[in-house]
């Protein structure tokens, strides 16, 4: 007992413990850790189209418009656009409505049946420079023929004042190529071929598609202006 009780007196006289030692660390202050955005793989098709002044890549927007780019595709996948002809330039018209005009030239057999039509209100594409969009002559009609625009043609989109309201179908655009399709554009002209509008823009020669074939993703391939935005 009398140990015990000696203990007691020892501890009791012993020298406190400063308070600060018996306190944590400051914490350490936490570094952000940067967070690598996750890309989406682009999984839209590619579709080289090789002609006589050299070859055009498109990029085709299947999810936005998936009619018309499914139909463009199938023309592609059974190659019958080969040898399918660019006949059409609208120099005439100036430089606010620049396009060229391809497809199945003389021979209806090798055309498909005609498809719905895609408003761009609908798919939220655009009619910019560089788009792809089908050629009609009404709504629900289309068949082969498609443009590419040189220049942004806004009143082709079917919510442009002024318009039908159906506008004409947007399914892709160029991402490379431009200035083959500018070549084209500025290719002779017959001063007489053609009926109504289509006099004064009918090329002479034509320039023929010689294949049109699915390619890989190109690796530079542009944003591109045919989604519209805000």
């Amino acid at each position: 007992m009398l140990t015990i009780l000696t203990a007691i007196a020892l501890a009791a006289q012993s020298p406190a413990v400063p308070p600060q030692a018996t306190q944590l660390p400051p914490p350490i202050p936490s570094v952000p850790v940067p967070v690598t955005p996750v890309v989406e793989a682009d999984t839209r098709p590619y579709v080289a189209l090789v002609t006589d002044l050299g070859t055009i890549t498109l990029r085709i927007e299947d999810k936005r418009a998936p009619v018309t780019a499914a139909n463009f595709l199938r023309y592609v996948d059974a190659k019958r656009m080969d040898g399918f002809k660019f006949y059409r330039s609208t120099k005439s018209w100036g430089p606010a409505n620049q396009l060229i005009q391809a497809g199945n030239r003389g021979d209806a057999r090798r055309s498909f049946p005609p498809i719905a039509h895609e408003p761009t209100a609908t798919t939220g594409l655009t009619n910019c420079k560089g788009a792809l969009s089908m050629a009609r002559l009404n709504p629900g009609d289309a068949t082969s023929d498609f443009f590419l625009l040189l220049s942004d043609i806004r009143g082709f989109d079917s919510d442009a004042p002024g318009g039908d309201g159906a506008g004409f179908a947007v399914f892709g655009e160029i991402v490379g190529g431009a200035e083959v399709a500018e070549a084209i554009f500025n290719a002779p002209i017959s001063p007489t071929a053609g009926e109504g509008v289509m006099v004064g823009q009918m090329l002479e020669p034509q320039v023929t598609i010689k294949t049109a074939r699915r390619v890989p993703t190109p690796a530079d391939a542009p944003e591109g202006c045919v989604v519209k935005t805000g």
